[in-house]
């Protein structure tokens, strides 16, 4: 299993489990109820497949989790990997196939479907495992799959946080004329935008900027509810939204009421901000960012008529319970890029056309890296967990460092 699978698997895992980490379950039921339920349920894995999962499975990554956080959550190596275990995927998919062409059949038939078709081998799999699967299978059926379209808002603080992009207006600067773009974060319960900023492009990175100003000041939210662009659907944002403890929602396609409250908040900074503003009045980014945060202070301390007359700032402070800040050592290291690359024979590897080098006892191996978006640090990630800090390769340093001799046995002579 390569590291890219292994880590899609790891995030499969916490979208299972997610709900009970967040705290956006059913505070009603208890964890053992949560696994029941969660087990009822089917599932698209990482191959794109339908499966169910056990409560017991979904029990342990939970543990897991708990104790080792999302790296817990990676896939171990084991003896007999690439050997195929009782009822995979594959057996899984084909067993549900006949189901499905032949409504009427019993497991017994699907066994015997199954040895004469070569999918299984004698004494591979018993007619009991493939009885218990399609009985599972069957009692499964008649589960709704319909959804909820009902407008909705959240009960408290901190539960969810909605995030856009809106093009805003041209501004010229020392190097010419550029399109800004403003990236901001809602709070639903609140209407308190907890971060807003503006950048000369629409990118992670700087999404990634305004989601840690908002959790370094107010701590993490439940769940982050984007849409489908390439900014916010990547596995960049799965992977940091896993690493504090959120979970990230995308909207279905052509249902504006899944972000309306962002989108309503940009269309007052449209008509409030954007429509009196005369951009001759500024020449770098940082003027219109400053004028742009006073803006978004004053919104927040404005009255609101769906909060029946408070302001959002009021709303949002009334809770302070509902803030789960996190350790700034934590956030140093969860808001880290992540990527793999194999390192050189001469213990060198190359992230967005710059050289880094590594210690030489990665030379010809794969590791994983973490860095910030400036890429002011890098960091390969130790098999502990660990991160250890690598520099920018210098040729010229290297020329001079003394290299260590492999010194060969004198067979016992002084």
């Amino acid at each position: 299993m390569t590291f890219d699978q292994k880590q899609k698997t790891a995030l499969f895992r916490y979208s299972v489990i997610a709900p009970l980490e967040t705290g956006t379950s059913d505070p009603s039921i208890s964890n053992k109820e949560f696994f029941r339920r969660a087990a009822e349920r089917t599932y698209t894995d990482p191959d794109g497949k339908t499966v169910t999962i056990g409560a017991s499975t979904i029990e342990k990554w939970h543990h897991a989790y708990k104790k080792g956080g999302f790296d817990a959550l990676f896939p171990q190596s084991r003896k007999d990997e690439g050997i195929s275990r009782k009822l995979d995927q594959d057996l899984q998919s084909r067993i549900r196939f006949l189901m499905e062409e032949h409504p009427r059949i019993t497991a017994a038939e699907i066994h015997r479907t199954l040895l004469c078709s070569g999918d299984i081998h004698i004494n591979q799999v018993s007619t009991s495992t493939v009885e218990r699967f399609v009985r599972l299978v069957r009692s499964r059926k008649g589960s709704s799959v319909s959804k909820d379209m009902r407008r909705y808002e959240r009960a408290h603080i901190n539960e969810v946080w909605y995030g856009d992009t809106m093009y805003g207006p041209w501004l010229t600067d020392s190097e010419g004329k550029k399109r800004v773009y403003f990236i901001a974060l809602i709070d639903d319960a609140s209407r308190f935008i907890v971060a807003a900023d503006l950048f000369f492009n629409d990118s992670f990175e700087n999404l990634m900027t305004v989601i840690r100003s908002a959790v370094s000041k107010f701590g993490r939210p439940g769940l982050f509810t984007f849409d489908n662009g390439s900014s916010y659907r990547n596995n960049q944002m799965e992977l940091l939204a896993a690493r504090i403890g959120s979970s990230v929602h995308y909207c279905e396609p052509f249902t504006p009421t899944g972000k309306s409250k962002i989108e309503r908040w940009f269309l007052t900074v449209r008509l409030q901000y954007l429509a009196s503003l005369d951009m001759r009045n500024f020449h770098s980014l940082e003027d219109l960012r400053r004028d742009f945060a006073g803006y978004v202070s004053r919104y927040n301390q404005t009255p609101h008529s769906s909060l029946g007359g408070k302001t959002p700032q009021e709303r949002y402070f009334s809770e302070p319970e509902r803030f789960r800040r996190l350790p700034e050592d934590q956030i140093e290291k969860d808001f880290l890029l992540e990527t793999e690359r194999r390192v050189s024979a001469d213990n060198v590897i190359v992230i967005n056309k710059t050289e880094y080098e590594v210690h030489y006892r990665y030379a010809k191996q794969r590791v994983r890296l973490r860095y910030s978006p400036d890429m002011e640090k890098v960091f390969v990630v130790e098999p502990s967990g660990e991160l250890t800090p690598i520099r920018l390769l210098n040729k010229q340093d290297n020329a001079v460092i003394k290299r260590e001799r492999v010194r060969l046995s004198d067979g016992g002579e002084k």
